[in-house]
């Protein structure tokens, strides 16, 4: 069995999640990581992604938006601002949000944000990613 380290995640809402994973993967704003046990300490910005969480028992999967991760040797803390297990995703509002932040990116007018609609859209994505 891979060694374990103590993971917790927290939102400004809840503690989402509090204990003993072997890896966790997700999304930073420099490319997708995963983090063993004893990983050299470092920090990073989350990205809009599948998180995944490996237990004993299997893996976890969750759609995580935005926050921070701070890594030491024997646990790991990601502060999130949105985070969601695949049970909570209204999969009803996930596509209409996606249909939405596609048309906004295809209609191109000028008085469309595109940074916020091509988040818009990843978020979706990674809600209807998640429900997988």
């Amino acid at each position: 069995m891979a060694e374990m380290f103590k993971l917790e995640i927290v939102t400004p809402e809840r503690v989402f999640y509090e204990g003993d994973a072997s890896m966790v993967e997700l999304s930073t704003t420099e490319g997708d990581i995963g983090v063993y046990a004893n990983h050299i300490p470092m920090t990073a910005i989350v990205a809009p992604g599948v998180l995944k969480i490996h237990e004993a028992g299997g893996v976890k999967r969750a759609a995580l938006h935005a926050g921070f991760i701070e890594v030491l040797p024997e646990m790991i803390t990601i502060m999130a601002e949105v985070v969601e297990w695949p049970d909570e995703i209204d999969v009803k509002r996930a596509e209409d949000a996606r249909v939405r932040a596609e048309r906004r990116l295809k209609d191109n007018k000028a008085e469309c944000d595109t940074l916020r609609a091509k988040l818009a859209l990843r978020r979706a994505l990674t809600r209807l990613s998640a429900r997988q």
